[in-house]
């Protein structure tokens, strides 16, 4: 076991992953412990990055630290690239929104309306990267798709894949000194009100059960502590002092394989566009045919990452509502992911005021594949004593 760092990050997602891969990066001295729990919503997302087009959007702060975000993206993309890493799961591609009837056309002229005046503030999304579809173009960037009523693209969005892409940036960072330790932090350690390090339990001590149990346990000493510990971080509200209430919701998503089939006989599904509906539900090809669909939004569940019957019928309606064709496609799996949703949607970001040392980067719900490389760069720079680029002020931890 690893006796002692300048930083531990707690949590391997994409969010802690990506602040370790920063500090790294920066010759700073990291550890990261991954408990490599089931149901991490990064391993299950469907990984669309389109700010414009989020739950989240209506949210000025949200949307203004998203569009950072979704730009820090080319930047990892290619600094793994630079370092051999191609197979990093990141593709740009268009977006479209639409509205399948009649009853989705206030939302859709409502986000219109915002993307104009965004346009014209702030440029964001910029100019030419936004236009009106008719039915017809729109079924022919997705032809499975319903024949809706009105249509909206979207040129800059992008997909990845969280759990790939996650892979490729611990990969980056232990070729520039990261250390990665499996097994579960149990215990933020704080002494005279700053960090002094962690104990970790490799035999399976479990915070989402607010319970600590016996085992073998090390320690390691560290001066900086990074909690991105997703659905599972608010057991370490109590060692901070601070209420971190973060709790599960839990999204089902389904995978199905249209290669073979009437809706994509040569697997053309890769260059088709994502399509994002007005009931928060969405459609994502991918390579080999694969077209993901999600997803439930189920709070009150718990840390159980089970595929339940209703989910999967939610899902499923949801998919042959927005796109007919698909119904000829074969089931292929679905995917459960434990989002950590935060009371009011927005993430925690920033410093723990009352523990020197301590950093809070979680709370992102269902935009965690969005937001979360760029969540893990802003807390480096807080560690590092560089000021973030961007106004992190509504993500502040103590807020609650």
């Amino acid at each position: 076991m690893i006796e002692q760092a300048d930083v531990v990050v707690v949590g391997g997602g994409i969010v802690g992953t990506a602040a370790a891969f920063h500090l790294a990066e920066r010759d700073v001295e990291t550890v990261l412990v991954d408990a490599e729990r089931p149901g991490r919503a990064t391993d299950a997302g469907a990984g669309i990055i389109s700010p414009s087009t989020s739950s989240r959007r209506e949210n000025e702060d949200w949307f203004a630290f998203a569009v950072e975000a979704a730009a820090h993206y080319r930047t990892l993309v290619r600094n793994l690239e630079t370092q051999g890493i191609d197979d990093h799961g990141y593709r740009e591609t268009e977006m479209l929104s639409v509205a399948v009837d009649e009853s989705e056309i206030p939302g859709f002229e409502a986000d219109l309306e915002r993307v104009e005046r965004r346009q014209a503030e702030s440029h964001a999304p910029f100019e030419g990267t936004v236009e009106q579809l008719s039915p017809a173009e729109a079924t022919a960037a997705f032809p499975p798709l319903a024949d809706v009523e009105r249509a909206m693209r979207f040129s800059s969005a992008a997909r990845v894949d969280g759990k790939q892409f996650t892979a490729g940036l611990r990969r980056a960072a232990g070729r520039t000194g990261l250390e990665t330790v499996e097994g579960t932090v149990a215990e933020i350690l704080v002494e005279d009100d700053a960090v002094s390090g962690v104990v970790v339990d490799a035999t399976g001590a479990d915070p989402s059960q607010q319970q600590r149990t016996a085992g073998e346990t090390e320690r390691i000493d560290a001066d900086h502590v990074i909690v991105a510990g997703g659905a599972w971080s608010n057991a370490f509200g109590e060692d901070l002092g601070l209420a971190l209430p973060v709790e599960p919701m839990r999204g089902q998503i389904l995978h199905l394989d249209t290669s073979g089939t009437d809706a994509a006989p040569e697997s053309a599904s890769d260059e088709w566009a994502i399509v994002g509906g007005y009931r928060e539900n969405y459609l994502v090809p991918w390579a080999d045919g694969r077209i993901v669909i999600g997803a439930t939004r189920e709070e009150g569940v718990g840390f159980d990452p089970r595929v339940t019957a209703g989910g999967l019928d939610e899902v499923t309606d949801a998919a042959m509502r927005m796109a007919p064709g698909l119904e000829d496609a074969t089931f292929e799996e679905m995917r459960v992911g434990l989002r950590p949703g935060s009371p009011d949607g927005i993430p925690m970001v920033g410093a723990v005021p009352a523990v020197d040392g301590a950093y809070v980067a979680t709370g992102h719900g269902p935009t965690g594949l969005t937001l979360g490389p760029y969540s893990g760069k802003v807390v480096a720079d807080l560690v590092t004593g560089e000021k973030p680029e961007v106004d992190i002020s509504a993500f502040a931890p103590e807020r609650f």
